[in-house]
């Protein structure tokens, strides 16, 4: 773990006076505009002065590029709540993500590497993405530009896949991402602890007075935590995703004190996810476990659970005032829970629907998009609280067969490559990604777990992750010497994984 890796790419010096002096232009003709025209206008050649500079680092230092979509994706929503402006900021990442996609096609034509594209997760995103590019032609939509808006949130975040497949390319800078995502999740926990005991800042409850945030949010006399997320079912997969790999890495040869470290980790992940009061999250890691016990099946792990599915059934039965464990008990009895029986029954009432719309009735039909753009259509009054559904809807019963076709592939692969991979640290990443995979599969039924940041990036990172740690432990096999000639033409070749 101590083997850490941020790309640093040598670069021209002569062409630095050029650049300032470029900016020192860009800057004149910002202050210019600022006085003239207002702080409006005059923020337009400051953003175009800071897009070149970005555009040079994704191209030159690539791993940095890959660290910054990270980091804006996990703190976009926050900069949104802290900022008031009527300025898009969620284009910036859009803006991220194009400069990315042109930095990698720049990239292939120096260095082509195709074979990321040669694998059966990379197969079916180019079906979804291919798929849902041509709803625009479906005749059934109400709206074309409910499409439009639509579009940038379910494909182009899918070839972020593609970015991180590309970018990470050694086990270092692997550990490294790992890292800087357990160091973000760690804050968010950190603000959560802070809402918690000590309330929100002013500018956090700019919402908190709106009737419909406070029905959502205000639960048995406590406001539901989201930290530094939309909201707090965001949160809760968070922290959910961040616990499941801390257990996965648990499982790995590190030393006693990163074990140590990854334990405590997942405690503080697990008992804020609490606070959110998001009783789907509840299930997810008890599943996860459930699926790593049978992955490991060893004498130790199942002796472990004996004691702690003993405590479970204690938690989950004993009686209680408090509100939070009370919550936390309803996630195992749905049919007690309000909500729960008020999907059901939306559910059956737009089942009709998609049985007879094999293709749906389109792309950004449902939700706040199809209110927008088409309030009376039929989509338009159903609320999509579950990810599946919401697919099943928009895109009909082919699209729910292609996004569950993404998630069994990506399991598929995932414990393929994890019963094959013979580095254990390998073996014990690929694991964190399986877990979390698996509870993602689960967290999209009950509500929409891979639309909102920064997990709509996020989840093709766990993809990329379960594709490049069999590359890696590949590559490691070949270049052994203690591996024999016949093991070697078994090893399958890390292009075509």
């Amino acid at each position: 773990m101590e083997n850490l890796e941020i790309q640093s790419e040598s670069y021209d010096k002569s062409k630095l006076p050029i650049a300032l002096i470029i900016m020192i232009l860009l800057s004149i003709i910002s202050a210019f505009v600022f006085t003239n025209y207002g702080f409006k206008y005059g923020l337009l050649p400051l953003l175009f002065s800071f897009a070149i500079v970005f555009i040079y680092i994704v191209i030159k230092e690539p791993k940095f590029a890959v660290l910054a979509l990270m980091f804006g994706s996990y703190f976009i929503i926050f900069l949104i709540t802290l900022v008031t402006t009527t300025f898009p900021l969620g284009t910036l990442m859009d803006g991220m993500l194009v400069v990315l996609i042109f930095a990698f096609f720049i990239k292939q034509k120096y260095n082509r590497n195709y074979w990321i594209f040669k694998n059966p997760i990379s197969y079916v995103l180019i079906i979804w993405i291919g798929y849902n590019l041509l709803q625009v032609f479906n005749p059934v939509a109400a709206s074309k530009l409910a499409w439009l808006y639509t579009i940038r949130s379910v494909a182009l975040v899918m070839l972020s896949y593609y970015i991180f497949t590309y970018y990470i390319n050694n086990v270092k800078f692997l550990r490294t991402i790992l890292i800087f995502w357990l160091s973000l999740s760690v804050f968010a926990a950190l603000w959560a602890i802070k809402q918690e005991y000590f309330g929100f800042f002013a500018f956090e409850q700019k919402n908190q007075y709106d009737q419909l945030y406070i029905n959502l949010n205000f639960i048995d006399g406590r406001w539901r935590k989201n930290a530094i997320f939309s909201d707090p079912v965001a949160f809760s997969y968070n922290m959910a995703a961040a616990a499941l790999l801390c257990i996965g890495l648990l499982t790995g040869p590190f030393k006693t004190k990163w074990k140590v470290a990854l334990g405590a980790m997942a405690i503080l992940f697990l008992t804020v996810m609490t606070y959110s009061g998001t009783r789907s999250a509840y299930i997810l890691v008890p599943a996860a476990f459930l699926m790593l016990v049978v992955l490991k099946l060893n004498r130790y792990l199942i002796t472990a659970t004996i004691p702690l599915t003993i405590v479970f059934l204690i938690l989950i039965n004993a009686p209680t005032s408090n509100s939070t464990l009370a919550r936390f008990q309803t996630a195992f009895r749905p049919n007690q829970d309000a909500s729960y029986n008020v999907r059901k029954l939306n559910q059956k009432k737009v089942q009709p629907f998609i049985q007879t719309h094999p293709f749906g009735g389109g792309l950004g039909g449902s939700g706040i998009w199809g209110a927008r753009f088409a309030p009376n259509s039929f989509l338009a009054q159903f609320p999509p609280d579950s990810g599946y559904v919401r697919v099943a809807m928009e895109l009909g019963w082919v699209g729910l067969l292609l996004i569950c076709s993404i998630m069994f592939t990506s399991l598929y692969v995932g414990i393929k490559n994890f019963f094959t991979i013979r580095d254990p640290e390998l073996k014990a990443i690929c694991l964190s990604m399986i877990l979390i995979v698996f509870a993602f599969s689960l967290a999209n039924y009950p509500q929409e777990s891979i639309v909102q940041y920064p997990l709509s990036i996020y989840f093709y990172l766990v993809l990329a992750i379960i594709t490049l740690t069999k590359i890696f432990d590949d590559r490691k096999q070949e270049a052994s010497p203690t591996i024999v000639k016949e093991e070697k033409k078994k090893i399958i070749d890390y292009r075509v994984v």
